[in-house]
This record gives C-alpha cells, sequence and structure tokens, in this order.
C-alpha cells in the first residue's frame, strides 16, 4: 500500500518520439516534392540534430523526433535506400509521432497514497525514475475464537464436539488480502477469558476480529466484555446471513466480532470486515463490484438485507443466470466452496425468476 503520493518529476515520453519505423520530415514540405535526401540516421536511444531542410531523417520505432521534423512516414510507404527516399502517400502534421508527456506529464501523480500496488503500477513507478517505495507496513490482526465445543483439527472429535473451521478460514482470508495475523487460539465460555483475550488482543494488534459469542445466549460473553473494557458502537445488523454482528473499540484497537456460523462469519467479514480493514490500513476502499444477472430462482419477500450462495449458468441466448445452492443455512460451508458468488437480495422485496439481481463475485475466496 504507497504510504504517500507520488508525482512525476519529468515527462513521459521525454521528448516527441516516432511510434514507427520510417522518415522524419516535415509534412509541409510534401506540398512542393515527394523525393528527399536522406540526412541523418535516428535509432532509439540517440540525441538527432536538427532535420536539414528539404531532408528526411532515418528514424526507428522510439527514436527521437529531430527539430523542424513535423511528422514520421511509415516506411511500408516509401521507396528508400541509404542517401534518398522516395515518398509515396501524402502525411498529415503529427502523424506516427508520440509526443512529449502523451502518457504522463512534469507534476502528474501517477500513484495515490492508499493505493494497492500492482506490477503495473510499480512498472509506471519505475518509469519515471522511482527506485523506491514508501509503503505501509501491514496492519496485524489478532484473531480468536470463542466455544467451548470447538476443538482444533487433528484432535480426536468428542460428543458435542465440533471442529474449529472459523480460524482458518479468517487467518487466510486476512493473510491473502496482505495482513499480519496475532493468533489467540480458542477462549473458552466464560466473561473473564473472554475480557483477557481481548486485552491481550488489543496490546498486541491494530484490529481485533473474533467469531463466535455475540448471540444473546448465556455463554455469549463477547458483547459484555467490549463494554467492559471499551466501547460497544454496533450491535446486530439487518443482514442474512450475519444478524449477530458486533463493533467496537478496546482502548484505540477497532474490534469487529463476527457470528459464529462458518458462512455468517465469511460474509460479514467480505462484506464489512474487509472495508474496515482497509481503512485500518490506510488503504483506499474497494467496495464489491456487482454485476447484473439473471434471477434463475423465485425468493419471498425478505425482511433483512439477504446474501445467497448462488452458481452462474449461461443461457443459449449468452445471458448469465444465477442458480441458488439447494441448502442455504449459515452452517453450510461446503456451499461457499461450490459458489462462484453471492446475490444480493434487497430487503423488504421478493424475487422472482428472470428479473435482474445483483451478482457479487467470488475471485480465489473474496469477493
Amino acid at each position: 500500500i504507497a504510504a504517500q503520493d507520488y508525482h512525476s518529476t519529468i515527462a513521459i515520453p521525454p521528448q516527441d518520439n516516432s511510434a514507427m519505423d520510417g522518415f522524419a520530415l516535415n509534412a509541409h514540405d510534401l506540398s512542393e516534392q515527394r523525393d528527399f535526401v536522406v540526412s541523418q540516421r535516428i535509432p532509439a536511444g540517440s540525441q538527432p540534430a536538427a532535420l536539414e531542410a528539404n531532408s528526411a531523417a532515418r528514424i526507428f520505432t522510439g527514436g527521437v523526433v529531430p527539430g523542424g521534423a513535423n511528422a514520421v512516414v511509415i516506411q511500408e510507404n516509401c521507396d528508400y535506400d541509404e542517401n534518398r527516399v522516395r515518398i509515396r502517400k501524402p502525411v498529415e502534421v503529427g502523424a506516427n509521432i508520440r509526443p512529449k508527456g502523451q502518457d504522463i506529464t512534469v507534476g502528474a501523480r501517477v500513484v495515490e497514497k492508499g493505493k494497492k500496488l500492482s506490477a503495473v503500477d510499480l512498472s509506471l513507478l519505475a518509469s519515471i525514475g522511482v527506485a523506491e517505495v514508501a509503503v505501509q507496513a501491514p496492519i496485524r490482526v489478532a484473531i480468536f475464537s470463542t466455544g467451548d465445543e470447538l476443538i482444533e483439527p487433528g484432535k480426536p472429535l468428542e460428543v458435542g464436539q465440533i471442529y474449529n473451521s472459523n480460524r482458518p478460514l479468517l487467518i487466510g482470508l486476512c493473510e491473502q488480502l496482505g495482513y499480519a495475523v496475532y493468533d489467540c487460539g480458542v477462549v473458552e465460555d466464560t466473561l473473564p477469558a473472554t475480557k483477557a483475550a481481548l486485552a491481550e488482543a488489543a496490546a498486541h494488534s491494530d484490529f481485533i476480529i473474533s467469531s463466535g459469542g455475540v448471540s444473546v445466549g448465556e455463554e455469549d460473553h463477547v458483547k459484555p466484555a467490549v463494554e467492559a473494557l471499551g466501547t460497544l458502537d454496533l450491535w446486530k445488523i439487518q443482514m442474512k446471513p450475519g444478524k449477530p454482528v458486533a463493533f467496537g473499540w478496546i482502548d484505540q484497537t477497532p474490534f469487529l466480532g463476527l457470528p459464529g456460523n462458518p458462512v455468517s462469519s465469511f460474509v460479514v467479514f467480505q462484506l464489512i470486515g474487509r472495508l474496515l480493514l482497509e481503512h485500518r490500513q490506510g488503504e483506499m476502499a474497494s467496495p464489491p463490484i456487482e454485476y447484473p444477472v439473471l434471477a434463475g430462482f423465485s425468493k419471498k419477500l425478505s425482511q433483512r438485507e439477504e446474501y445467497i450462495r448462488v452458481k452462474i449458468q449461461t443461457n443459449e441466448d449468452g445471458t448469465l443466470v444465477a442458480a441458488p445452492f439447494h441448502n442455504l443455512s449459515s452452517g453450510v460451508m461446503s456451499s461457499l466452496s461450490w459458489a462462484d458468488g453471492l446475490v444480493r437480495h434487497e430487503a423488504d422485496s421478493a424475487i422472482n425468476e428472470g428479473q435482474t439481481i445483483s451478482f457479487l463475485p467470488l475471485t480465489d475466496g473474496l469477493i
């Protein structure tokens, strides 16, 4: 993530240069003559002399256009040898010339602070002579799960226990996005243990994410623990899956409490958590891109905004149609592995088969 703006101190290209192999000349001379003496040869990387009157310069792609020339005739439209050239077709002023600053002008901002740098951005910075780039250090995200029923994969499963699938999910998503992870493991379902975990996480991270323990049961201790140590700004959100969501602060460290069901945890992380993490990182926000598709199903009115796991099919006429997974329970993680993405079902509305709906594609597990 770029830690500052970068402005160009040079123009790109630095001088007018030829876009083709051919002959540089003054286009106005063509009104009186077609035959020219070849007065110089200009390969890329050389410094040409000014163009002699009524002459042409042999020039190659990337070569600097000499003073006095205002067009380049491509060699396919010429008859030539080393000393002379005959121009068979007229040419307009500016033809086949890449003008100075066509790509980047002096002082132009090339990269904005907060931009996630791609290979293209690095190439662009290199083109203006930047050898080293100041970047943001990756934030550290503390992650813990709550639930006495959770055990780690690899251990024998006892009655009433389930394997902790949210831990690898959240760690993997954070690492995939470039953040460092502080793994707090599984926290027992008690208020003192939850408070201790939150305090430890706040001391060692820039952002805290928990999964589970944010509902209203007697064993859900995250909400009172956050209220005891800091402030709780949000609790519950009108979306499905993902109603039990908490957001607050432990001292100066933001906290996001995700639901325990894995699909709910995934959806809330993607639609809310990711934007919060990007803001904390100092990165420009990248909200999900939505594409129109046709609904291959009908669904009754929903009181909450719902995100439905779907696979995209293509009709004979090329239109894209979304078909939902057969089981949309928030505990069915296999549906996310199967799905191409999510469709958004707006609150207080129904979906009718054939209508246009919004599709959020999944790419490598990320929206």
